[in-house]
């Protein structure tokens, strides 16, 4: 699905290539017509920001919002888990879904690094696709409220992934994340707080480290499949990403 796929690459970190490639990505939006007219205007309008813009300036705002911000990352899990050791399983079942499909992602980015993970769900049949990209859809929904709350452009890629898997936000988890704190980049001391947690360790010993709980309980919980296990013949592989009221403590 090559939407994703460009949704995918304008959540990266701004490069001289994605400047040049703006036409490309226009064009590959524009063949597969899944984007609604409001969703495909915004998105055009962040693309020709992007071609436009000086990349010192891009680069320096992308790291202010979703490196420096921490209501505003990019890695699914952190809305989730937090830094909380639970964080760790979850990592673990969500790289075994890849490698099972076949899905080597770089090394460089954990396993949860939305980029990454879209870039896995456009790889995969279309029904199954959408599935996957409607499940955080909490996490879509806040994002776009935070970015929007900052008048950025980037909402018009979180309203555009809400839009296209026609997923209803859980409202419950959904509250969760509103209740979190969500600091101006240069609010330093509001910020200081925001990070300072436990350290977690991820890699091979993490699975043993981070006990029972984690996302595959939370699968168990919704009486769904855990990724990497088979699923019922009539269904998609699922990964479940619902917010853990408690997992700041």
């Amino acid at each position: 699905m090559k939407t994703l796929k460009v949704l995918s690459a304008l959540l990266t970190y701004p490069s001289s290539e994605l400047m040049a490639a703006a036409n490309e990505l226009k064009q590959a939006l524009s063949r597969e017509g899944l984007l609604g007219p409001r969703q495909m205007r915004a998105v055009t309008e962040l693309i020709d920001e992007m071609e436009e813009g000086d990349l010192f300036d891009l680069q320096e705002r992308y790291l202010l919002l979703f490196d420096r911000t921490r209501s505003l990352s990019l890695h699914l899990f952190e809305h989730v888990h937090g830094e909380s050791r639970d964080r760790g399983q979850a990592m673990v079942d969500l790289l075994k879904l890849y490698e099972e499909a076949g899905y080597s992602p770089t090394a460089t980015e954990l396993p949860d690094f939305l980029p990454l993970f879209l870039e896995f769900a456009a790889m995969r049949p279309a029904a199954e696709s959408l599935d996957l990209v409607g499940q955080p859809a909490h996490v879509f929904a806040a994002l776009k409220e935070r970015l929007g709350k900052r008048k950025s452009p980037y909402m018009a890629v979180f309203d555009a992934l809400i839009a296209l898997s026609e997923a209803k936000p859980d409202e419950v988890a959904l509250a969760a994340l509103r209740a979190e704190p969500d600091p101006e980049p240069d609010d330093l001391a509001a910020l200081d707080a925001a990070w300072e947690e436990e350290e977690v360790i991820f890699g091979p010993g993490a699975q043993q480290d981070c006990g029972k709980e984690g996302l595959m309980a939370k699968l168990r919980h919704a009486r769904r499949p855990a990724p990497g296990t088979p699923a019922p013949p009539t269904s998609a592989p699922r990964v479940s990403i619902t917010t853990s009221p408690s997992h700041r403590n």
